[in-house]
């Protein structure tokens, strides 16, 4: 009960310094450094904060706080971000971010591994409470899941196999690209990307032909063991560069072809977020002017990529 009351204390505390902020918003986009593209949409506005320092009866804030257990939703099979260690264990950028969340509520961090498709069609029936899981911001996600501020930030890379011999963005045309399903990689390739985008979404290769696995790692792990029927892969820089490190045999095409926002999700059809979303989006502010983001970023990274690009 001492445990529970503390974070409940503390969890006020949060709510209470998001409802001080005026917007509690990202500032406003600026064009991204020349590797990028250049900004033209502004950031996704933050959740308003909830209108009392007590967390709303019966949300999402206060089932967490009263449970002392965060559960958050992640991916096996998704480093550098996240991963599954042969002890059942997990390590990874977004699992350093999803316990540094629930180390700042004071509750317990547990780990659930839906698909992704589960996770982004909302409607998690109480399975999960976040999904700390790299999530990029796009409109019709928008419409079912609430969105905190976002933890960082990468470029949508595309590589060729080194087999297939390409090394242009066309040369892809009327080939195969492998991708994560329900991915905004998939959306990109099928021209329905809505991203919340930092900047200008390039134009996916004429009659491109998509392969989907279930997560991006398996497109590359496919490549790596042999498979020739994908002649591109499309991830974030973040997963292509760990798949290059690791001796995949494919290279990067041509600049990223967007840039993505990537947040904490909440399902809008569970326990009320509002106050819920507010406290992870004060938080992740938080983590961003104390330097921790920073440090977790450059040590799965090697490389900031918690900074809106600028120029």
């Amino acid at each position: 009960m001492l445990r529970r009351g503390a974070a409940l204390l503390f969890a006020s505390a949060i709510v209470v310094g998001a409802c001080s902020s005026s917007t509690g918003g990202s500032p406003a986009a600026s064009a991204p450094a020349a590797s990028v593209p250049a900004a033209s949409a502004p950031a996704a506005s933050a959740p308003a904060a909830s209108a009392s320092a007590s967390p709303i009866a019966g949300g999402l804030l206060d089932k967490v706080l009263k449970a002392g257990v965060l559960k958050v939703s992640t991916d096996p099979n998704y480093a550098p971000q996240s991963v599954q260690k042969p002890d059942g264990t997990y390590e990874g950028f977004d699992i350093d971010v999803a316990n540094e969340i629930g180390k700042r509520l004071g509750v317990k961090v547990e780990f659930v591994t839906p698909g992704w498709d589960v996770i982004t069609a909302g409607s998690w029936a109480g399975r999960w409470d976040v999904s700390v899981g790299s999530m990029t911001i796009t409109t019709p996600r928008q419409a079912i899941l609430a969105f905190s501020d976002p933890y960082y930030y990468t470029p949508a890379q595309m590589t060729a196999t080194t087999a297939s011999g390409i090394t242009t963005l066309d040369g892809l045309a009327g080939k195969t690209v492998c991708v994560g399903t329900a991915t905004t990689y998939q959306d990109w390739l099928g021209g329905k990307l809505q991203s919340v985008s930092l900047g200008p979404v390039l134009t996916p290769p004429a009659g491109v032909k998509v392969q989907t696995l279930d997560t991006d790692q398996s497109c590359a792990q496919a490549i790596a063991a042999g498979r020739k029927d994908a002649q591109g892969f499309l991830s974030s820089s973040t997963t292509v560069d760990a798949a290059i490190a690791n001796g995949t045999p494919i290279v990067k095409v041509g600049t990223p072809v967007f840039v993505e926002q990537l947040a904490a999700s909440m399902d809008k059809a569970g326990p009320d977020p509002t106050d819920f979303t507010a406290a992870v989006t004060k938080i992740i502010d938080d983590m961003h002017a104390d330097g921790t983001l920073t440090a977790m970023s450059n040590k799965w990274f090697k490389a900031d990529l918690t900074q809106r690009p600028t120029p």
